[in-house]
C-alpha cells in the first residue's frame, strides 16, 4: 500500500483519533502509579503549607480557659487503684496523701477511650483524628505517652507516671516568688549532659525536660504542639516503613524522639521560641539551672525537683529539699520491647549513665552499634 495512499491516511487518522481518547486516561494512570510510588513526594508541599499554617496557630497569643493550674492529679495505668500491686499501691497513695484539696483519677486501659471520645468526639474539641489515631496505635508505650498528652491538653492539672512518689505538696512546686496565674506550664530537667550532644547513640538524649511528672494548665499550645508532632511523625513513618501505623514497630531511639523525653523537650522549646516573637529559646537557657526559670508562661525546675538521685547531670539526692518527686522506675519496663544499640562486650552505652570514662570506653571498642532486644532500662 502506498505510503500516501487514502487508505493510510484513514488509518492514521483513526489511530491518531483513538489515542487522543485514550491518552488522558493513560496520563491519569501514570499520575496515579508515580503519586502512590511517591507518594513522600507529592505529599511534603502540603505538609509542609499545613504545617505553616499550624505554626501561626501556636503564635496567636493564649487565652488560658483557667487561671491557674487546675487541682486535679492525674496517673493512667493498666488497670484501676483497686487492681493496683502493693508498690504501685505504695506510691500512688503518696498523692492524694500529700494533696488532699485534689482531686485524684486514674486512667485505665478499659476506659481511656470513652474518656477520649468524650473529649475529643464531636461534642468536645471535634478531633476525631485523635481518636482513630488512638486507637489504631498497637505500642503500649506509644499509647501511654500519647494519652497522657491528650488529657493535660483537655483538663490540665498534675501528671504523674504511676511508679513516682509524691515527696513534697504540689503547693511547691511553683516558688513563692511566682505567681500562680503567671505560670501556666511547671516542668522539670531531666537530663543536662549537652557535653555529649555530638556522641552518636546519647546526643539525642543528653538535654531533654523531665515528662514523668508535669503540670499545665487545660488547652496550652505547647501540649497541642506535642500531640500534633507526634500524630505527623506516626503518619510519617508509616509512610516510610510502607506499613499502617498498627503495624509499626519501634525501636529505643524512635520511642524516645517520637514521643518521650526527646519529643516532649523540642515541643516545649519550639513552643517557647513562637512565643518568644521568634527569637530562638534553646537548652542554654536551661543549663546548669541553680533554681528555677519562666520563660513564655513555662516555669522551668532544676533537675533535683523531678529528677533527684539520678548520679548524674547534678540531680543532687531525694533528701534535699528541692526534691518534689522519686521516681521509682519498677513501671519502666518498656525497653524490653524496643531494641537499642547493644555491644556485645559492653552492653548498651545508656548502662554507662553518662560517666565519661564508661562512655569513652564504650565508644573506643566499639565496632558499628548492633541492634538487640533489652533485659531492662527506663528513660
Amino acid at each position: 500500500m502506498p505510503p500516501h495512499s487514502p487508505i493510510a491516511s484513514h488509518f492514521q487518522g483513526k489511530l491518531t483519533s483513538q489515542v487522543r481518547r485514550v491518552l488522558p486516561a493513560y496520563l491519569a494512570l501514570l499520575f496515579v502509579f508515580l503519586f502512590f510510588a511517591n507518594t513522600h513526594f507529592f505529599t511534603a508541599p502540603i505538609r509542609a503549607a499545613h504545617k505553616y499554617r499550624r505554626e501561626l496557630k501556636y503564635q496567636q497569643p493564649l487565652q488560658p480557659s483557667v487561671e491557674t493550674i487546675p487541682r486535679k492529679i492525674w496517673q493512667t495505668w493498666k488497670v484501676g487503684p483497686l487492681g493496683f500491686e502493693q508498690r504501685d499501691s505504695d506510691a500512688a497513695k503518696t498523692w492524694p496523701a500529700k494533696n488532699p484539696r485534689y482531686r485524684y483519677e486514674v486512667l485505665t486501659d478499659d476506659n481511656a477511650i470513652e474518656y477520649l471520645e468524650w473529649h475529643y468526639g464531636q461534642h468536645g474539641f471535634n478531633r476525631p483524628d485523635f481518636i482513630d489515631l488512638y486507637r489504631e496505635l498497637n505500642i503500649t508505650i506509644i499509647k501511654a505517652d500519647l494519652l497522657r498528652y491528650l488529657v493535660m491538653y483537655a483538663e490540665g492539672g498534675v501528671y504523674a507516671d504511676i511508679d513516682v512518689e509524691c515527696l513534697r505538696p504540689i503547693d511547691r512546686f511553683i516558688p513563692e516568688r511566682y505567681s500562680e496565674q503567671e505560670v501556666d506550664m511547671v516542668i522539670g530537667v531531666e537530663i543536662d549532659e549537652p557535653a555529649f550532644v555530638d556522641h552518636p547513640i546519647l546526643g539525642s538524649k543528653c538535654k531533654s525536660f523531665c515528662q514523668w511528672t508535669f503540670a499545665s494548665k487545660p488547652r496550652l499550645p505547647v501540649m497541642m504542639r506535642l500531640i500534633e508532632n507526634i500524630q505527623d511523625w506516626l503518619h510519617g513513618l508509616s509512610e516510610e516503613k510502607g506499613v499502617s501505623i498498627s503495624q509499626l514497630q519501634l525501636d529505643f531511639n524512635e520511642v524516645i524522639s517520637g514521643t518521650g523525653p526527646s519529643a516532649f523537650t523540642r515541643a516545649v522549646l519550639e513552643q517557647m521560641t513562637a512565643q518568644n516573637h521568634g527569637k530562638p529559646v534553646t537548652w542554654d537557657h536551661f543549663h546548669n539551672l541553680a533554681e528555677s526559670r519562666l520563660v513564655s508562661g513555662v516555669l522551668v525546675l532544676n533537675v533535683e525537683a523531678f529528677a533527684a538521685g539520678q548520679g548524674h547531670s547534678d540531680s543532687g539526692n531525694h533528701d534535699s529539699r528541692g526534691a518534689l518527686v522519686k521516681h521509682h522506675y519498677h513501671a519502666s519496663g518498656w525497653p524490653t520491647l524496643h531494641p537499642r544499640h547493644n555491644h556485645a562486650m559492653y552492653g548498651e552505652v545508656e548502662k554507662c549513665n553518662w560517666a565519661p570514662d564508661c562512655i569513652a570506653e564504650w565508644v573506643c571498642h566499639s565496632p558499628l552499634p548492633r541492634f538487640h532486644s533489652t533485659s531492662e532500662g527506663a528513660y
